[in-house]
């Protein structure tokens, strides 16, 4: 077995070398590394260590080395090695940055963050915690759309037409859409470190009676090639525009906002800053935004919005095969979030969109290639990929959410995107032949079918985009053959350590051979039958549990760092689930780890990179190596800030020493700390 110090340099070897590290953190199971050259990886070299339980890139530079609960010892162990600066600063004669003479660090054309990595993360963040908000609304909508549909209520026909009961569900979902700039205002300012409150507080002036009332007293004019309605404003033209539903107006407005407080903080003294700082922010900022910034985001989303147009008129056809073939690539690099946001201008300028009735297909094949490893993994007696298939399909086909799918299967293993592609096309193709359109944004799912025109024309082609999928996974698999291969030999050598017959599973012909090689591997190591007694744990936080598949990080959703369950917390407290020792405690607050005098070693992760906030947000009650009883407060957090920095509180409880028990099963639903959460069955002691 290879020590600690053996697996860091062998790390550093197959990542490119010191000189390829710009920066290095770690978190409670992870070194995050910053590279100047990523290309310079060997991937498959670095992964034969058995220390290492996976790697995951992250966006351009970044890379992370999933090494468990001992990854500090790991982490000492690299920065100790000849040439590793962690903090990527230039010391002597050591790899880093280099100092120029402006005092300005200089990266040898390499920028330690790229913009374009930040342009997609800045959107990524921006949407992501709004996104809560547009699920619901577009299940509300859907709902609405199916009235319509049963002749119910008329969707489109006027409000002061519409029976009370109707205006109040169209209010529901209008409040999404409506507000939706004073929202991006807040998540946009938020995540470029600008007063999230006054950032929303920009576009909502906006959205005021007062602003809106100022058509009143207007006259037409001609802006950008069309009819507008400009006013007077001591003696400056400004023209009016509706700014509900608007994406790019508060995103500018953002990024105006926080070079003004940046320069606002460099003039008005610190002691001042509470009062002054949002006081010329906001007279500055909202006649900025109202006569300039605001009518140039809305001339950016119509001209994108009426080129795609253009396109989408030109050939329907066409852009229905390309939407669906691009979304496999551009959802893992987060880049499909511009995207989003033409949808809601679309729905906002045209009425209707073209994106995402295409972009269906794109969905339903994912889910129709996880449907296919669903049934693989049943008659291949596969008890860890059955759970991440149940997790991904349930959140796909009834919540329209492809991560789970995408980071649990897709990316996993590599003969997932021949089969995922050709129903991405023969879905595009029925959707162009019908020119799907939507009526409303929804996330596509089998709920909101009634959103699109013509429904079963839409119905049609994400059927297609189904079952291509579906089948092409159950006639050619979704793994390599050596991939499959080494699961069956493991799968069979388990079942006859349970004494149960082995389980045939009908092979490809063109993969038969190495099948029947790998029939005669050598077994895997065998898994003890259970104990009479389980042990029971208790939930460490309040909140609703769900299987780790739906996790959205490729390494908790493949149970890679133990098996166990996640929680959505509705608390903000983590308890000790039973007595025990603490073997590591982040200083971060994000992450503890627990020796549990049953035997059970156990992590509880709070929320996913959350590492980031360098403990912003987080209180640590106890230390490494103290004695904790059950129901002993480990740690708090502020679930409210946390959210608003646009993180996922998705909480991971795993059993980091999974291969010393016979089986590991939790239950999903809500759960306090005094709700079992999970039943660890040991093995035969005989057989330990």
């Amino acid at each position: 077995m290879a020590s600690t110090k053996d697996t860091a340099q062998h790390i550093i070897k197959n990542i490119g070398g010191a000189d390829n590290i710009t920066s290095l953190t770690h978190c409670a199971t992870r070194l995050r590394f910053q590279l100047a050259d990523p290309s310079k990886i060997d991937e498959k070299t670095l992964e034969s260590d058995k220390a290492v339980l996976g790697t995951v890139h992250q966006g351009e530079h970044g890379y992370q080395v999933v090494m468990g609960g001992g990854v500090a010892d790991y982490y000492r162990a690299i920065i100790k090695e000849p040439g590793v600066d962690p903090s990527g600063e230039h010391k002597g004669n050591a790899r880093g940055p280099k100092i120029g003479a402006d005092g300005k660090k200089e990266y040898g054309g390499i920028r330690k963050t790229g913009w374009v990595d930040y342009c997609f993360e800045f959107l990524s963040d921006t949407f992501r915690p709004i996104l809560w908000a547009l699920l619901g609304a577009s299940l509300i909508i859907t709902l609405l759309i199916l009235a319509d549909t049963f002749g119910l209520q008329d969707f489109r026909t006027d409000m002061e037409d519409q029976p009370a009961g109707y205006q109040l569900m169209h209010a529901m979902w209008r409040s999404v859409f409506y507000f939706l700039p004073i929202m991006i205002g807040a998540t946009a300012s938020k995540k470029l470190g600008a007063n999230e409150w006054v950032g929303a507080a920009i576009p909502a002036a906006l959205l005021t009676p007062e602003f809106m009332g100022l058509s009143n007293i207007a006259e037409t004019t001609t802006f950008l090639g069309g009819d507008a309605q400009k006013v007077e404003i001591f003696g400056l033209p400004l023209i009016l525009n509706d700014y509900s539903s608007q994406v790019f107006p508060p995103l500018l407005a953002a990024i105006g906002l926080y070079w003004v407080e940046k320069g606002l903080k460099k003039i008005i003294p610190s002691s001042l800053h509470m009062v002054f700082v949002p006081f010329f922010s906001l007279l500055i900022m909202i006649p900025l935004t109202a006569f300039l910034l605001g009518p140039f985001g809305i001339g950016i989303g119509n001209g994108i919005s009426n080129f795609l147009a253009a396109v989408n008129n030109f050939s329907p056809f066409v852009l229905a095969i390309v939407i669906p073939l691009l979304y496999p690539f551009l959802v893992p690099l987060g880049l499909h979030w511009p995207l989003n946001a033409i949808m809601v201008q679309n729905l906002a300028t045209l009425g209707y969109d073209f994106i995402q009735g295409p972009m269906g297909a794109w969905n339903f094949a994912c889910f129709g290639l996880v449907a296919g490893v669903l049934v693989v993994s049943i008659k291949e007696h596969n008890k860890a990929m059955r759970q991440v298939a149940t997790g991904g399909l349930a959140a796909g086909l009834l919540g329209g959410v492809s991560e789970p799918s995408l980071y649990g299967i897709v990316l996993r293993f590599k003969k997932t995107y021949p089969r995922l592609l050709p129903g991405c096309f023969a879905g595009g193709v029925v959707m162009g032949i019908f020119n799907i359109k939507a009526n409303a944004f929804v996330f596509t799912s089998l709920l909101t079918i009634p959103a699109m025109t013509p429904a079963l024309g839409y119905l049609l082609g994400v059927a297609v985009a189904f079952f291509v999928s579906f089948f092409l996974v159950l006639f050619f698999d979704y793994r390599s053959p050596e991939e499959r291969d080494e699961i069956r030999a493991q799968i069979a050598a388990e079942r006859e350590a349970e004494g149960k017959e082995p389980v045939e599973v009908l092979t490809p012909a063109a993969d038969a051979a190495p099948a029947a090689a790998a029939a005669a591997a050598p077994a895997a190591v065998a898994v003890a039958a259970p104990a009479s007694e389980a042990i029971k744990l208790d939930s460490p936080l309040e909140g609703e549990a769900v299987e780790l598949s739906e996790v959205p990080d490729p390494i908790f959703a493949g149970a890679k760092l133990g098996e166990g369950m996640a929680i959505k917390p509705t608390g903000n407290t983590v308890y000790a689930p039973a007595d025990g020792k603490i073997l590591t405690v982040q200083k971060s607050g994000h992450a503890v780890g627990l020796s549990l005098d049953n035997g059970v070693q156990l992590l509880i992760h709070v929320g996913l990179d959350t590492v980031e906030l360098a403990g912003e947000g987080f209180t640590v009650h106890v230390e490494k190596k103290q004695r904790v009883s059950a129901g002993d407060k480990l740690i708090t957090f502020d679930h409210e800030f946390i959210e608003s920095k646009g993180y996922n509180l998705i909480t991971p409880v795993v059993v980091t020493n999974t291969s010393k028990f016979f089986s590991i099963e939790g239950k999903a639903g809500a759960v306090t700390p005094s709700d079992q959460l999970l039943t660890v069955t040991p093995k035969a002691k005989s057989e330990e």
